[in-house]
């Protein structure tokens, strides 16, 4: 059963830096629970669904902590969440090659200022841990250049998962509570119907609305898929502003 109250800043330092240390009591102090690791990953593993975000410290150790920033990286993807780097700018060069922006929420050079960075926790947990939370959307498509596209036009206004499989999907759905799958109806391997149906037949993912994705318009292609009873579908040539509009309308109907 997953947890939804995942509000915890989690610290990852490569040694037991005072620095680093020194910021739990300085967020919790913000109202923030926090808790500190060195990266162990059997800890971070059994508090998953207390993350809500993380802080990389980076220290001179950097170099040597490739796996657990590579660790720390499929997690964030994993459980949708975002990662704020502090260090030095030699120090975010050499993680930004591991790291994708997607996931980097910001990166403070230190010295800190400390007002600065409890401004941006503070911010991104009231969008996405708290009574404002954003509606989250996953998006799955084996297309990567059109998934970035749409996660570009979503990600203001949404929380936004992506996944270019099943397996990712139900990985992803497994750690994330979704209030809608953007599901492309054509992929390789398990194609669309497939995945929608492992997920109505998963009692955690059975009720999650799913919207198809398709590029194809024509009167058959149409029927078949309103024959799987999707919320609706979606053609991939559709312009931002009418997706963004779509969306919308789904999400008032949908709480009316």
């Amino acid at each position: 059963m997953r947890n939804d109250i995942r509000n915890r800043v989690m610290i990852v330092s490569g040694s037991d830096s005072f620095l680093a240390k020194s910021l739990i009591s300085k967020i919790e102090a913000n109202g923030q629970p926090t808790f500190y690791t060195r990266g162990n990953e059997q800890e971070i593993e059994a508090r998953y669904n207390q993350i809500g975000l993380i802080i990389l410290f980076m220290s001179e150790e950097i170099e040597a902590m490739t796996d657990t920033i590579l660790y720390i990286k499929d997690m964030a993807h994993d459980i949708d969440r975002k990662i704020i780097l502090i260090g030095d700018d030699e120090q975010h060069e050499i993680v930004e090659k591991l790291i994708p922006e997607t996931i980097i929420l910001d990166y403070f050079r230190r010295p800190l200022v400390m007002e600065d960075l409890l401004k941006c926790i503070s911010s991104y947990m009231a969008r996405h841990m708290g009574n404002e939370k954003k509606k989250t959307i996953l998006i799955v498509d084996d297309d990567i250049t059109y998934m970035r596209t749409v996660y570009e036009w979503l990600k203001e206004k949404y929380h936004v998962g992506m996944a270019s499989n099943a397996v990712q999907a139900i990985s992803y759905l497994a750690r994330n509570k979704a209030d809608l799958v953007l599901l492309d109806y054509e992929m390789p391997v398990a194609n669309g119907p497939q995945v929608l149906q492992m997920l109505k037949n998963d009692s955690e993912t059975g009720s999650i609305p799913v919207m198809f994705l398709t590029g194809h318009s024509d009167r058959e292609s149409v029927l078949s898929i309103l024959n799987l009873n999707p919320v609706d579908y979606l053609l991939k040539s559709i312009d931002k502003a009418s997706l963004l509009n779509k969306l919308k309308s789904f999400f008032e109907q949908s709480e009316t």
